[in-house]
């Protein structure tokens, strides 16, 4: 892959304490976040139950039609954490012991404490690549473009640092942000027509209350400064024309 290319990636949030609402997910933003800042956009976001089944016919979807997939969830040590397994499957891999991820926690836990319930989140795709993590030691693991992460937001975030080597990005997705004291019907027209005039530019408007009043922001994304730049001054040029106030948020 080249730094020009287009890289997409989709993230797999796995468990059933989000479908139901009892965690919140945090992790889609951290993920995506961190992608778009080497150039990969997310292409796809999906949450889905701790399920084998749901677990196999998605990521095996998912990894053929995106360069990069990310689980999040599922490889603790409880019965309910099934990805590491399903994931196995998925690859027709053998599910065993990952001798080196066995040293780390080994190493990790004070005598007596690496016990079986721990030593089941030493249970992998066989040959699957260990990704560190510096907080809790127990590792995450790929396996080709499968990449697969603890659902603990701290803990996830600490280990994205170290994947950094192992993907391939393209440009930075940039962004930039105008928000208007108006609502989107005011300005959907003359927005349109300047989607129509960029069209490899990224434009979103989303609504907002602020201080007891509407208003829209408009984001504007691209890889492209120049382009981020021309598309602004269009919105601006509208904007000005309608007597718009731009507000600071």
């Amino acid at each position: 892959m080249t730094k020009n290319a287009k890289i997409n990636a989709a993230i797999l949030i796995i468990g059933n304490e989000i479908l139901s609402g009892r965690t919140q997910d945090t992790n889609t933003g951290t993920i995506a976040q961190w992608l778009n800042s080497i150039g990969i956009k997310v292409d796809e976001v999906r949450v889905i139950p701790d399920i084998e089944s749901t677990i196999i016919e998605t990521v095996n979807y998912l990894r053929k039609v995106n360069n990069y997939v990310f689980t999040t969830g599922g490889i603790g040590p409880t019965h309910d954490d099934i990805t590491a397994q399903s994931i196995s499957k998925a690859f027709d891999l053998e599910y065993k012991i990952h001798k080196e991820a066995f040293k780390i926690l080994e190493a990790y836990y004070k005598v007596g404490e690496f016990n079986e319930g721990r030593q089941k989140m030493v249970w992998m795709p066989k040959n699957a690549n260990l990704i560190l993590n510096p907080t809790s030691g127990a590792p995450g693991f790929n396996v080709e473009n499968v990449f697969c992460l603890p659902g603990v937001p701290s803990i996830l975030k600490s280990m994205l640092g170290g994947l950094k080597n192992k993907i391939v990005g393209g440009e930075p997705i940039l962004s930039y942000t105008i928000s208007l004291k108006t609502v989107e019907s005011e300005i959907a027209k003359s927005l349109t027509n300047v989607q129509e005039n960029n069209k490899d530019i990224e434009i979103g408007s989303y609504p907002f209350f602020q201080a007891g009043k509407l208003g829209v922001s408009i984001v504007i994304r691209s890889e492209d400064k120049s382009k981020i730049d021309k598309c602004s001054s269009e919105i601006l040029k509208f904007v000005n024309e309608k007597k718009i106030e731009v507000v600071e948020r």
